[in-house]
């Protein structure tokens, strides 16, 4: 079982999206792969990743999702990583590797050595080389160098971003910019008598969680939309192939009176040298020698609302699984996981993300357990 952080979860990362992607390889015949997760052996492999959808989240809606519904129970949790946010999933499953060794530990996180942020979901800084920051082979390059053909279907707006290069390089990137294109193209890369790697990513229900809330009608409207893409891309799985469902993260919902201001209250703000991450999961890197009393600070402002740790404390308790000497300093020097429907927002200098309904990044069951969902079919 994961070790207990109060109410949060450390990641478990043998039994995470960090051994999903090896576990695939390793079932498509890929040499040196491990295979944690105990996949069978398979001639073809897609994997759907839908971008939001809780573990929890589909378990309590699955009268909108019937098809996913009926291969939960054959299905498993399994752990998305830390902070459970988009860009580390996507380079978690990308790469096979823990956030503490690929380096994409957040939403957006301090540049060594620099006063400035990289967010590393949008790749705002162009002096910041994506193949350097991560520079470990991905998946699909290690695939590719087996005989493994690959593709990574998503929309065509994210080909070539920053991310796409940190996380999904080697691949060959095919643009679907519908849910129907998504199906589409993931059968015709998985058509021919090749071994095969697809992989499908899917954002749209995220963006209805954040805007409109997971407990809304427009979200379980999408999850339905979801649920029909993964039966399309079932029913066009050729003989010998393995479709695993999965997502980055799940979410909770925020409201007004959950949401606890961190920008202008000045005692938020003594000691700190720049505030990063998001909403449920902050990351603050503070002035030399003053991180201690920043996180005494912050744990007496928040009390239970949110688990406060150094990173010294957050490292030894294997958030972020083995780290890195160069990832060291990039998570920062306290770290703030919010607790129950907390949201720590900046209303200045984030106006978007502080008034947005669904929330992600930290360390509930609700946000990091995700699904693994399988179909197969004959040889």
């Amino acid at each position: 079982m994961p070790a207990e952080i109060d109410d949060l979860d450390a990641p478990r990362y043998d039994a995470s999206l960090a051994a999903l992607t090896p576990s695939v390889l390793a079932s498509l015949g890929v040499p040196g792969e491990p295979d944690p997760l105990g996949l069978p052996p398979t001639r073809r492999a897609c994997v759907l990743l839908v971008d939001g959808m809780g573990w929890e989240l589909l378990r309590e809606n699955r009268a909108h999702a019937p098809f996913l519904a009926g291969l939960l129970d054959s299905g498993r949790p399994i752990a998305a990583g830390c902070p459970t946010t988009t860009a580390t999933s996507l380079t978690t499953v990308g790469t096979g590797l823990a956030p503490g060794h690929h380096g994409v530990v957040g939403y957006q996180v301090a540049i060594p050595g620099t006063e400035r942020l990289l967010n590393q979901l949008r790749w705002g800084d162009p002096e910041i080389v994506p193949e350097d920051w991560q520079p470990h082979a991905t998946a699909y390059e290690r695939a590719e160098r087996a005989g493994v053909r690959t593709a990574y279907i998503a929309a065509d707006a994210y080909r070539g971003s920053g991310l796409s290069r940190a996380s999904a390089r080697g691949s060959r990137y095919v643009g679907a910019d519908s849910i129907t294109e998504l199906a589409v193209r993931a059968g015709e890369a998985l058509a021919g008598d090749d071994r095969v790697l697809a992989f499908v990513y899917h954002s749209d229900l995220d963006s209805f969680g954040h805007v409109c809330g997971v407990d809304s009608p427009y979200w379980r409207l999408h999850l339905g939309y979801v649920d029909r893409l993964a039966e399309q891309i079932a029913d066009s799985l050729p003989p010998d192939t393995a479709l695993y469902i999965t997502a980055d993260h799940g979410m909770v919902d925020t409201a007004p009176q959950t949401r606890i201001d961190i920008e202008t209250e000045p005692a938020f703000n003594a000691g700190v040298r720049l505030r990063a991450g998001e909403p449920r999961a902050r990351q603050v890197y503070t002035r030399e020698g003053a991180a201690s009393d920043v996180a005494d600070a912050w744990r007496e402002l928040l009390g239970e609302r949110a688990l406060v740790l150094t990173r010294d404390e957050a490292l030894a308790r294997g958030l972020f699984g083995e780290v890195d000497d160069a990832v060291r300093p990039r998570i920062g020097d306290v770290i703030a996981l919010a607790r129950g429907a907390t949201a720590l927002v900046a209303p200045e200098s984030e106006r978007t993300l502080s008034t947005l309904v669904g929330h992600h990044g930290s360390l509930t069951a609700a946000e990091l357990r995700v699904p693994l969902l399988r179909v197969a079919t004959a040889a």
